[in-house]
């Protein structure tokens, strides 16, 4: 009798490990799996879900299709570096310490990946990092050291160096899908961090797209010969513009033979060309070469005008031909994710560190809180959370991913954290949501590109941005009369009240994210001690 009631008891116990067992590894099933896919300096208006008119992006457009596309989402600081840590981080700039490229990670900020592995996340990252050679919080990792290069690219592993000879957005989707094929664990969650190289600067396609880009033209923007009237001293002295600061060789891919032949003052840069094998740039010379001979033949005609309008066309070529390898590349690991069985219970969400200028205001780069730079594409997809084919216009902002991603994880955020959770927009609960104004701040002065420093406020309808350091000027634009920011009507009578408000509004906004004058400040010294500023 007593055996039987042991082995009852046995098997009782047996029982009920197992029931526990099944309901952790239930648990485990609906704990999403996190894709977080981010170009660099990939501009909204370049990808067809929300301007078709320049290319078309099919694989990017799947997750506005399949899911979300937000209308209003924003950068906190519109440069490489400092939007990779807020993102990480969940804090502005000023919180997290990354202000700019120049100064270092502060490696004690506590990032969203490290505590989705403490949750039992298990964690990659593969592509464009920029900051940082050991990247916290990840199992695996293979990164482009600073900016990368495109054409049989350095990579940072925790192995050691090494070089992949080929394409960077191919090898960085062979090495993202090689590690779902071979290394992920099944019985975790992951969450997966693919960076994109392109369409950084300098632009250079693959093969397969610089030959059929080359051959293109596109729609000149509106305000390509802006003259910047009505604004203030910043966007009048900024070095971005695309006849006097974009350069021949290294940008529109000049020989710099022919450069001197035609007398041409252009600036030396390191030309990232010189790293392709012969048989690569046999190929490049190919299409490159008649490229040069026609302009060589057709530059002693060539007044400003015609000159900007060549190199918009020159830009937009290699620019787009860039993106096209992203789009494609997108596409292989979309279709890896339905052919395994994972889209269902897998958040995928597609961005850039911040929006980019493509002629508009006669501009390349980014930098200012001006809508192109200031705007970044987001798209979001996440069946049976997520309705398909829908669009948020509310205001988001790359403060916010963090928590989303710990929130869907079922995780708890750290306290200070700065974002908000866009969970209840993703669910279509838009009744929960209650942001009316997003804030911006812009270190990186003096520095590549002279955009001086600057920090503002936008809303719905206002956006008030405040230049300072050797500058005090105020600018305020209505968005919706004004959606090309062409106007500073900071001084026009009629909207002194506005002033009166959006001051107040960028005074409290300031203190929710103590924010300070006496804060930037500081920044300001740390440049002084680097001898940046006398």
């Amino acid at each position: 009798m007593k055996a039987s009631f042991a082995i009852l008891s046995i098997l009782l116990l047996i029982f009920i490990s197992s029931c526990a067992d099944e309901t952790s590894e239930e648990k485990e099933k609906k704990r999403p799996n996190i894709v977080f896919i981010m170009s660099d300096d990939h501009a909204y208006q370049a990808i067809s879900a929300y301007n078709d008119k320049l290319i078309q992006t099919p694989n990017i457009d799947r997750l506005a299709n399949e899911g979300m596309l937000f209308t209003n989402a924003s950068v906190t600081n519109s440069i490489c570096a400092p939007s990779r840590a807020v993102i990480l981080t969940g804090k502005h700039s000023h919180i997290n310490g990354k202000i700019d490229n120049l100064t270092p990670f502060d490696t004690t900020n506590v990032t969203f990946p490290q505590i989705l592995q403490k949750a039992g996340y298990q964690t990659a990252m593969f592509g464009k990092l920029h900051f940082g050679n050991n990247p916290k919080g990840f199992d695996e990792f293979k990164i482009l050291p600073g900016q990368g290069d495109y054409y049989n690219p350095k990579f940072i592993t925790q192995k050691g160096d090494t070089t992949i000879q080929g394409y960077v957005t191919d090898i960085t989707t062979d090495l993202t899908l090689d590690w779902m094929e071979k290394r992920r664990d099944t019985t975790k969650p992951f969450l997966l961090m693919y960076l994109h190289k392109a369409p950084h600067r300098s632009w250079l396609p693959a093969k397969r797209h610089y030959t059929e880009f080359a051959k293109k033209t596109f729609p000149l923007p509106e305000t390509l010969f802006d003259d910047y009237a009505n604004r203030g001293t910043a966007a009048a002295t900024a070095e971005m513009n695309i006849l006097k600061h974009m350069t021949y060789n290294y940008d529109n891919k000049v020989y710099p033979e022919i450069i001197e032949e035609l007398g041409i003052k252009d600036r030396e840069l390191n030309n990232p060309i010189e790293r392709m094998t012969s048989e690569q740039r046999a190929s490049w010379d190919s299409i490159y070469g008649p490229i040069n001979a026609d302009f060589k033949k057709r530059y002693p005609n060539m007044n400003d005008s015609t000159l900007m309008v060549w190199k918009y066309q020159r830009y937009m070529q290699d620019y787009l031909g860039t993106i096209a390898a992203v789009d494609e590349n997108v596409g292989r690991v979309l279709d890896y994710l339905d052919e395994e069985g994972l889209t269902e219970n897998t958040l995928v969400v597609y961005t850039s560190d911040q929006g980019f200028y493509l002629g508009e205001h006669g501009w390349f780069d980014k930098r200012f809180m001006y809508d192109e730079s200031f705007t970044t594409p987001l798209l979001i997809r996440w069946p049976h959370e997520i309705a398909p084919h829908t669009t948020s216009d509310e205001m988001v902002q790359n403060l916010d991913f963090a928590q989303t991603f710990l929130e869907a994880a079922g995780v708890n955020a750290p306290d200070n954290m700065q974002g908000e959770s866009l969970m209840p927009l993703l669910k279509g609960e838009t009744e929960k949501w209650d942001r009316d104004a997003v804030y911006y701040h812009y270190y990186e002065y003096p520095a590549e590109h002279a955009v001086k420093r600057h920090y503002g406020i936008a809303t719905e309808d206002f956006k008030l941005i405040h230049f300072y350091f050797d500058v005090d000027e105020w600018e305020l634009y209505d968005r919706k009369k004004d959606p090309m920011e062409m106007n500073n009507v900071y001084d026009d009578p009629a909207y002194a009240d506005t002033v009166t408000e959006m001051k107040e509004k960028l005074t409290a906004i300031r203190e929710k994210y103590n924010d300070s004058d006496a804060l930037s400040e500081q920044y300001i010294d740390i440049y002084k001690d680097k001898g940046l500023i006398e």
